[in-house]
């Protein structure tokens, strides 16, 4: 083993050199007929001496001294010709050394030693400087790398969702804390398994995002899957997401009869409360002895409203079915300029202005998109006689979509949280179902129906983004 002193501008360091014992130092392939390095730099080292040896030598054996003191300083000349040859060897192979020993160990993962002392304004320094930084740039991306992979896998570890990763060989390389509750195993008896043994195949081809309902030893009923491709050491890998949505689904269908218990519980106080009050104000009144003398007037007047309240009722569950009834679109060629001017005719309370746009036939369901456009019209027109208004009616064609507008110059829209809330009007004749149909209408074709106050002006636009 030898040893290496660099001297710094801070303190003096020893660096261990072993370039030519290490384990894990890369040894190029030797050429046999090349002299190296080290005996190159010894060569030159004695042919830059071996004219002054020459020339001391003739001058030493030309004079008249003894034979002692002629071998004596011969001796003495060619062992120090030869010293600081070989000093020359050392001075230039150790540092070279150094430097190989610190690559071997940057290349074996160990970014811990340095080469300390450099100086800048020395050639050898500069390279050690740069070596030290390469070191830190490495020691620093792999404590990132390290990081990163403990907080992934500890996110792993925490999530509801099941993980599976599968080599090319449709082999389990990974699995979290989910995935070992789903197939009630450890993990240790997971890993190595193929997909087709823990029931998986079937995610492993097919849609890449579906739901599928499959019964694991862990747990059973409906499960949202999601796969995607990634590569590590060059082959390819499979991740695999299993998300239960049972829990979701029956949390959503809860909520979705609260919600309508609540609305039709609304509805039906607001009828039968009148009703049954009038009931047994038209019973008293037949009770009493003598009857008073407009008492049929009485009755007719209660009779009356309790069938108003009755239509009432009768029309809001007649909505209600056509709301949860919607078929779905039956497609089929419509062009869109002969069907905005047909809708605009059925209009005759006010004059809708037709603002033109390209020809362009779309597959839709006619009727249905003709109801979504009278009613888009329709409140319109509502909005624009209050302020003695107008409308105006286009399309155009964006990119993959056709963009449908209706504008109106009426007071606008106050709030938009509730607009398409099921059964919530503003109207007192209104249903409360003219927009949330209207909606289910377009998102049923793929589509959106937003509606906003116009910018800059009065109003509101009602936008139908159909894809093409």
């Amino acid at each position: 083993m030898a040893s290496e002193t660099i001297l710094a501008e801070d303190r003096p360091v020893e660096v261990t050199a072993q370039a030519e014992t290490s384990p894990g130092a890369r040894k190029a392939p030797v050429d046999r007929r090349r002299v190296s390095h080290e005996t190159s730099a010894m060569l030159l080292a004695l042919a830059a001496g071996l004219p002054a040896v020459v020339i001391a030598l003739i001058l030493l054996w030309d004079r008249d001294y003894t034979s002692k003191t002629h071998w004596t300083v011969t001796v003495l000349l060619l062992g120090c010709w030869w010293g600081f040859a070989f000093s020359v060897r050392e001075r230039v192979a150790r540092p070279l050394q150094t430097v190989s020993n610190l690559l071997a160990a940057l290349g074996e993962g160990d970014y811990s030693v340095r080469g300390r002392g450099a100086r800048k304004e020395d050639a050898l320094g500069a390279v050690m400087l740069e070596v030290n930084a390469l070191g830190e740039t490495l020691r620093k991306q792999r404590l990132d790398a390290l990081e990163a992979t403990t907080l992934l896998r500890k996110v792993m570890a925490e999530l509801d969702v099941a993980v599976f990763t599968f080599d090319a060989a449709q082999r389990l390389a990974l699995v979290n804390r989910a995935g070992e509750r789903l197939l009630a195993r450890p993990v240790e008896a997971l890993l190595g398994m193929t997909a087709e043994e823990l029931g998986l195949a079937d995610c492993l081809s097919g849609e890449e995002m579906r739901t599928l309902e499959i019964d694991f030893p862990g747990g059973s009923g409906r499960w949202g899957m999601r796969r995607t491709t990634f590569r590590e050491g060059g082959l390819p890998h499979q991740l695999l997401v299993l998300a239960d949505l049972s829990h979701a689904l029956r949390e959503e269908e809860r909520q979705a009869w609260q919600r309508l218990i609540r609305v039709l519980g609304h509805e039906l106080n607001n009828s039968m409360t009148p009703i049954k009050s009038i009931a047994g104000s038209l019973e008293s009144l037949l009770t009493r002895e003598p009857p008073p003398a407009d008492w049929k007037e009485d009755m007719r007047s209660g009779l009356g409203v309790i069938a108003s309240r009755s239509d009432a009722l009768s029309r809001f569950m007649s909505a209600y079915s056509r709301l949860a009834r919607l078929p779905r679109p039956n497609l089929a060629p419509v062009n869109v300029e002969t069907l905005i001017k047909r809708v605009v005719g059925l209009e005759t309370r006010l004059e809708v202005n037709v603002s033109p746009g390209p020809d362009i036939t779309i597959n839709a369901d006619p009727d249905q998109l003709e109801q979504l456009l009278i009613n888009l019209i329709r409140n319109a027109t509502d909005a624009a006689r209050e302020t003695n208004g107008a409308v105006w009616v286009g399309w155009r064609k964006t990119r993959a979509y056709l963009d449908i507008w209706v504008d109106d110059e009426g007071p606008g829209l106050q709030s938009t949280s509730n607009l398409f809330v099921p059964f919530f009007t503003t109207k007192p004749e209104g249903s409360g179902i003219g927009l949330v149909l209207s909606r289910q209408i377009a998102e049923a074709h793929g589509g959106t129906l937003t509606l906003d106050n116009r910018p800059g002006a009065h109003g509101c636009r009602a936008l139908l983004r159909l894809p093409l």
